[in-house]
């Protein structure tokens, strides 16, 4: 007799829908830029590596969540090149 396998229920569409955790990460690297930008023109401190990997931290994500949209806009619009499954 072969055991059955457990059925996975699909995740709620909200869960599923990684919308809220990009913009949340973006925004985190942002806060911590703009922190740290803030401690330059207040205090004095310089600009240094920390500063510009949180400003490339926002950067990338903010581009790569623009990417998302644009590619699940042509999904979307049933675009013969877009990706599936988005």
């Amino acid at each position: 007799m072969q055991p059955s396998q457990p059925t996975v229920q699909p995740l709620h569409p909200r869960l599923a829908d990684p919308t809220l955790p990009a913009l949340a990460g973006t925004g985190v690297w942002f806060v911590a830029s703009a922190g740290l930008f803030a401690a330059r023109v207040v205090v004095g401190r310089e600009l240094d590596e920390l500063f510009w990997t949180t400003t490339a931290g926002w950067v990338i994500g903010l581009l790569g969540y623009l990417l998302f949209r644009w590619q699940r806009s042509a999904a979307r619009r049933g675009s013969r090149s877009a990706q599936s499954g988005l």
